[in-house]
């Protein structure tokens, strides 16, 4: 199999920049994306591209479309597609703010800057919550069946589909709550990460139980909290051979399936929404010759 963007399947970092880029019109784009290729190596930046872009490139890449917007009874889940996402991981935020401002500047003009959220590591992988996240990620084989695309599919060999949101938590109201409310609320004990038996249906973890849905929808999250300073949540990030795990999840959350909305809901909700096509690698660089660059 080609080599896939290494990061996808590692740890998540000490720090992170995800930037995401809209698309001049008129500009040289495939000039721009040979130059992004030299510049993600798949380890310290992975780089997802949107439909509209690939769809601009006259390619396709099967399986690649733009974020479903969803309503519900009291739920909006927005879609908000930009053109290129980038997410860079390092140790050193100071390292992470020069590196992405050699990024933007090494795609300017053909790509403008519209969104730039900075992320940190809690704990040992915690929202800012205090709960684990990824808890029920696969591993070792498993990870690279869910999240890579095997060879001889309908999308490339060894690229992988991500679905993004930024979600502002409102801690005001989680911290309403009492413990044991908050522990309903994600269908885990927060003090030993142990899944409630007995947690009501709209438990986060009962509303997203990778192997209840039919088939089952596995992902693999490499989520990260976030703070403008202002206003906090989580990055989520949830990497697939394809977005069809993620979808059923993310209806299932809104209570599309059966009516039951996510317990989440009563104190995040997200603000964007975006999915992304992220080529292989070869050779330390970005693998794009399907969309003939």
């Amino acid at each position: 199999m080609p080599g896939y963007q290494s990061a996808i399947l590692m740890p998540i970092p000490q720090s992170a920049r995800y930037l995401s880029f809209v698309a001049t019109p008129g500009a040289d784009l495939r000039d721009a994306l040979k130059t992004l290729a030299t510049l993600v190596d798949g380890e310290r930046c992975v780089a997802g591209l949107g439909a509209s872009l690939v769809a601009s490139l006259g390619a396709r890449i099967a399986g690649l479309h733009s974020f479903p917007a969803l309503q519900s009874t009291r739920l909006a889940i927005p879609s908000t597609p930009t053109d290129l996402w980038l997410w860079l991981r390092g140790d050193d935020a100071g390292e992470l703010f020069h590196r992405a401002r050699h990024m933007q500047d090494a795609l300017a003009p053909a790509f403008e800057l519209v969104d730039l959220t900075m992320a940190f590591r809690h704990g040992d992988g915690d929202d800012l919550s205090g709960y684990e996240d990824g808890t029920e990620n696969p591993k070792g084989e498993d990870a690279i069946a869910t999240a890579i695309a095997p060879q001889g599919g309908a999308a490339p060999a060894g690229s992988s589909f991500v679905a993004v949101q930024r979600w502002v938590h409102r801690f005001d109201l989680f911290d309403a709550m009492s413990p044991q409310e908050q522990d309903a609320t994600i269908g885990r004990r927060r003090d030993d990460n142990e899944e409630i038996d007995d947690a009501p249906p709209s438990a986060h973890v009962k509303r997203t139980a990778q192997e209840s849905f039919d088939p089952e929808a596995f992902v693999i999250r490499r989520s990260m909290p976030w703070s403008d300073g202002r206003r906090a949540g989580l990055v989520f990030v949830a990497f697939g051979k394809s977005f069809d795990a993620f979808i059923a999840q993310l209806k299932r959350m809104a209570g599309l399936e059966d009516g039951i909305e996510d317990a989440l809901f009563r104190f995040t909700r997200p603000e964007t929404g975006g999915y992304y096509w992220c080529p292989p690698v070869h050779d330390g660089r970005l693998d794009l010759s399907a969309l003939k660059l």
